[in-house]
């Protein structure tokens, strides 16, 4: 299985209302880049949720629960969804310093491609991810 991050405004959709809806759509991606990533992704796939703007931090693990289908409000047809569902919580928020401080992601798009919404991690990444949550 691969890893992934997906970064969202925690004002606009949040680990919490993912909690609480225990299943959404991923959409809003536009990026060709990004697109490429949710294409990649398959059911079963990690996703690491992580609050852009203000916390900055990853926040929570999730599961790809249905691979990209297409986005019903793209009337091109180019751009696709995936769906997710939560795992669980991050045991503390783990945030991009911590992460920019890890020799792991000096190559990472998180850190290079700042805006990049969809960011595929490696198993040494994910681990790093979850040792720096919890401890």
């Amino acid at each position: 299985m691969t890893s992934w991050l997906v970064k969202t405004e925690p004002g606009e959709y949040s680990w919490a209302d993912l909690v609480r809806e225990r299943r959404t759509h991923w959409d809003g991606v536009t990026n060709p880049q990004a697109q490429l990533n949710l294409r990649t992704m398959a059911k079963g796939d990690t996703v690491v949720v992580y609050h852009s703007q203000t916390d900055k931090a990853a926040v929570g693990i999730a599961k790809v629960v249905k691979a990209g289908y297409p986005d019903p409000t793209d009337e091109a047809g180019k751009r696709v969804w995936v769906d997710i569902a939560p795992v669980r919580a991050l045991a503390r928020p783990v945030t991009l310093a911590e992460l920019k401080a890890e020799p792991l992601f000096a190559t990472s798009p998180l850190v290079r491609q700042s805006r990049l919404s969809v960011v595929p991690l490696d198993d040494d990444q994910l681990d790093a991810i979850v040792r720096l949550a919890d401890g």
